[in-house]
């Protein structure tokens, strides 16, 4: 096979050359009508416009307490992937990434939650960690450190003077 035998699996359909004049095959109008707001060159309505009946936008009552911009947002790791490491191991953010199991960190940090069994001995170092993972990392004799996010806000917090 050579590069100029190759052929495209579905033959390429012609573009339609509107607004070309009579013999383009789309008429004086070039398909668009005779006269109005959508025969225009920029012209048509929004999608959201409904004729001049009140939108739904507006009609729909806006009711409530939302708290959603101030929502944390944790990458979340459960307690059975931390069998991953030996026994008496320092568990930190960068060993994390070193084992692949964490790939990225979301805007709060890296939250332990207590899922699965823990059969280690393990110094965990994290952003957050749940109460119940927290317990069952000293019930075997671990201990656990809550380590500072430095999110962006906090860093530019810091250069103010």
């Amino acid at each position: 096979m050579k590069l100029n035998e190759l052929s495209p699996s579905v033959p390429r359909k012609n573009r339609k050359r509107i607004g070309r004049g009579n013999s383009s095959g789309w008429g004086k109008s070039a398909g668009k009508g005779s006269n109005g707001q959508n025969s225009r060159a920029g012209g048509g309505v929004k999608p959201y416009f409904e004729g001049g009946q009140m939108p739904i936008y507006r009609r729909v009552p806006k009711r409530g307490f939302s708290n959603a911009i101030f929502k944390k947002e944790y990458t979340l790791l459960s307690l059975d992937l931390l069998n991953n490491f030996e026994d008496g191991e320092v568990v930190s953010i960068e060993t994390l990434f070193d084992k692949f199991l964490v790939k990225s960190i979301k805007k709060d940090g890296i939250k332990i939650l207590g899922n699965g069994e823990l059969t280690k001995k393990l110094t965990v170092k994290a952003h957050k960690v749940s109460k119940s993972a927290k317990a069952a990392i000293e019930a075997k004799g671990g201990t656990v450190e809550i380590v500072e996010f430095g999110g962006f806000e906090k860093v530019a917090g810091n250069n103010k003077k």
